[in-house]
């Protein structure tokens, strides 16, 4: 099992965790989802106090990867395996992302 943290411009929205390869939870955190002026992380991630689950990686989280020639790229120089996107995601998504989102492995969080 691999957890991420998500944030929205620097503050912590949830959490997403790969349980297995053909099983993923997002959930928000208590803190983001109480405060109304938050807004969801997706329209398809509403804001609601539930456990989202997905056979594959969700789709929002998906498309912030890089497509083609440039995902071999990142595949190859950081040494991930070209199927494992919850990897690819964690290592490529943690600062300088085109939308509010960035996504940084649990380990790294600093408490």
């Amino acid at each position: 099992m691999r957890i991420a943290q998500v944030y929205w411009n620097d503050i912590l929205a949830g959490t997403l965790t790969e349980v297995n390869p053909n099983e993923y939870i997002f959930c928000y955190d208590n803190a983001y989802f109480i405060d109304s002026a938050l807004p969801a992380i997706s329209l398809t991630l509403p804001k609601r106090q539930q456990v989202y689950k997905s056979n594959f990686l969700f789709p929002f989280f998906f498309n912030m990867l890089a497509e083609g020639v440039n995902r071999n790229l990142q595949n190859r120089q950081l040494r991930i395996d070209e199927h494992d996107y919850f990897s690819l995601l964690m290592a490529t998504a943690q600062y300088d992302t085109i939308g509010a989102i960035t996504i940084k492995p649990e380990q790294e969080i600093k408490r």
